[in-house]
């Protein structure tokens, strides 16, 4: 279903539309936005990939809620939007017949104290124990400052009663240094019957902060949003930058934007095919040589960028600094190599029968399951979603350089392993040829600062980023970055069960999820 056709059918129901770049922004009344929704995700399979809240009472007196959904053949984004009276933040929730909104409507109530009339389970997301009731951090009335008393609110977990059923807390406290996330099995035995997370314990209120900032000032916050995915995150953040503003970034700079966006997956991908057969398996030939391999990209990292994360290179209007030829020549090389080496670890591994006795069938994710919560990135790929930001809304340089998507069709940690491998072999073949083909040229252009919205999307190693940005009077009105661990961390409710209690160690490795992308 293309724009014109949505349009044409809704028709009568929209209030009003605009469309500006690869935008289109409808407006309807609260009490269809669901129903919309839900024709256009459940009927039509377009994917809803945001849905957010804005407080707009200063302008309109009321609040705003928005469902961006993916028209991935037009190379577009709708967004529709309805508002919420301020004096009856309530609308009909889109989570009864669209489950891919359930976490969303639950941070949206959380942050703004909206309520989706109708929610299967609005328990409280972010706010957990320790957070007063009635706390609406991102209202404009509330101060970032804030100092918020300890209030212990109830946050009941599910539980399966029965002969036999126990349950099993694991978390918030780990072993090692990741970060903090409670699980909670209800088992028979070591089968599970119930896996529950429990996350945002260390929100960082990164939405707050931006506020109010200009577009320079809101980077490095940005850039930290998950360390492993730096220059992911403030890619999306400059593409929404630039569509706001009308920049003009040179070819230059977007060859090289994709060059160091894919030798950030390469890395990640390296790291995850290490951890998943070494530290989720006990294969430790496996780790003990990856975690070294992925250490030369690290330090490819500290040569080319001073640091070790890819970070510090991308900006609003085109890259901080160039790369010159050499190290251009390095890059490649590098990364040839690590992969090189790394493909004969993989190769001894997967014939290891052993190995594949504990990832074949382990956490599987059917695809209608993935479709239905949302699923996005390599975990929707390995079960059969062929989706991918690179093709389905190019940036950076995708459009003239495409990139082959890998999809699989086991939907388990198989699947999930083998898909890291073939797109580590996509992204050197396209490193080889950005190299290449990259000529000498300008890598910036000033960004003159508009106002407007505007969504920026990135295929990050781990995912769909999307970055939705509104500007006013100069400075940040409203900037969420979702990160893609936002839409794959609920997945764990549908992996976990018929699996043993062993194996959640490797399903959680064979997603790679941040913590600290997830508690924005």
């Amino acid at each position: 279903m293309n724009t014109q056709e949505i349009i044409e059918k809704f028709k009568g129901e929209i209030i009003d539309k605009s469309e500006n770049n690869d935008l289109i922004c409808v407006k309807v009344s609260r009490d269809k936005l669901a129903k919309i929704a839900t024709v256009l995700f459940s009927e039509y399979k377009i994917p809803l990939s945001l849905f957010f809240g804005t407080d707009d009472r200063k302008d309109t007196g009321n609040f705003g809620v928005h469902a961006v959904f993916s028209l991935d053949r037009e190379h577009k984004w709708l967004k529709i939007s309805a508002e919420i009276p301020a004096n009856d933040p309530q609308y009909p929730s889109l989570t009864k017949t669209i489950m891919a909104t359930h976490w969303y409507e639950r941070y949206l109530r959380d942050m703004f104290g909206i309520v989706p009339v109708g929610h299967p389970d609005l328990r409280r997301l972010v706010h957990h124990e320790n957070i007063p009731e009635n706390t609406y951090p991102l209202r404009k009335d509330f101060q970032w400052n804030t100092k918020l008393p300890k209030d212990k609110v109830p946050y009941p977990m599910h539980h399966v009663t029965g002969e036999g059923v126990m349950e099993i807390p694991v978390g918030p406290i780990h072993a090692g240094i990741i970060e903090p996330g409670h699980f909670r099995f209800n088992v028979v035995g070591e089968r599970i019957l119930i896996l529950e997370g429990k996350l945002f314990f260390t929100h960082k209120g990164v939405e707050k902060l931006l506020e109010g900032k200009n577009i320079t000032e809101a980077l490095p916050f940005i850039e930290r949003i998950s360390g492993d995915m730096s220059a992911s995150h403030s890619l999306a953040y400059a593409q929404a930058v630039e569509k706001i503003n009308g920049c003009f970034v040179p070819k230059r700079a977007q060859m090289l934007r994709a060059i160091i966006t894919e030798c950030e997956r390469i890395t990640m991908h390296i790291h995850d095919l290490a951890n998943i057969g070494g530290m989720g398996t006990g294969f430790s030939f496996i780790a003990a040589n990856g975690f070294r391999i992925k250490e030369r990209m690290m330090r490819l990292s500290m040569d080319i960028c001073g640091n070790r994360f890819w970070r510090g290179m991308i900006v609003s209007g085109g890259m901080k600094k160039d790369i010159d030829k050499e190290n251009l020549e390095k890059i490649l090389k590098v990364s040839q190599k690590a992969w090189k080496e790394m493909r004969k670890i993989t190769a001894i591994a997967l014939d290891s029968e052993g190995f594949l006795d504990r990832l074949q069938y382990t956490g599987e994710l059917s695809q209608e399951a993935a479709e239905a919560f949302g699923a996005v990135g390599f975990p929707a790929r390995a079960s059969k979603i062929d989706r991918d930001v690179r093709r389905d809304h190019p940036y950076a340089s995708y459009a003239q350089f495409p990139i082959q998507i890998i999809t699989k069709k086991s939907t388990d940690v198989f699947a999930r392993y083998r898909v890291r491998i073939k797109e580590v072999e996509q992204s050197i073949i396209l490193l080889k040829t950005l190299v290449e083909k990259i000529k000498e040229g300008d890598i910036f252009e000033k960004c003159e600062v508009k106002d407007g919205f505007s969504i920026g999307a990135v295929e990050a190693w781990r995912g769909e980023i999307i970055c939705a940005l509104q500007i006013k009077n100069g400075v940040i009105e409203r900037c969420y970055p979702r990160d893609p661990s936002f839409c794959n961390w609920a997945l764990f409710g549908i992996m976990g069960p018929g699996n043993i209690v062993p194996d959640f160690p490797l399903i959680n490795k064979s997603l790679n999820l941040s913590y600290s992308g997830n508690d924005l």
